[in-house]
């Protein structure tokens, strides 16, 4: 597989998650991903970007469009320094929230990509890595 470019943002404030949004919509675009894959992986970032800001008071934001001959893609890494997920399989059940959201974004967001991974340890801050692949 090989990284074809990357960019990465800082996520500190709401205006900082419409960017996000806008960065992913045009990177989309520019893979070739569709109407419906650029509306599922915009989704699944605003809720990543939203829980980094709202749980840990913000983190980074990065992406990078991959390819590997049979395939063009996006992977979407959120990383932040809060307090981390204590019990991961619990907060990625549709319906739970330490907040007062719906708690579907964790879930949600990984219904909407293709590979999803969590790395999160109390008290040192949480990894949320996506790739959303599109065949070409």
């Amino acid at each position: 597989m090989v990284v074809l470019k990357d960019e990465t943002a800082p996520i500190r404030s709401a205006d900082d998650i419409v960017k996000v949004r806008q960065i992913v919509r045009q990177w989309a675009v520019d893979q070739g991903f569709g109407l419906v894959d650029q509306t599922k992986v915009v989704t699944a970032a605003s809720e990543l970007a939203r829980n980094a800001l709202d749980y840990a008071g913000g983190g980074e934001f990065r992406i990078e469009a991959l390819n590997n001959d049979a395939r063009r893609g996006l992977r979407l890494t959120f990383s932040d320094s809060g307090p981390g997920i204590v019990d991961i399989e619990q907060a990625m059940k549709d319906g739970f929230t330490t907040g007062g959201g719906l708690g579907l974004g964790l879930g949600g967001a990984k219904r909407l990509v293709n590979e999803f991974a969590l790395d999160s340890q109390p008290g040192r801050g949480t990894r949320i890595t996506i790739v959303r692949w599109k065949n070409v």
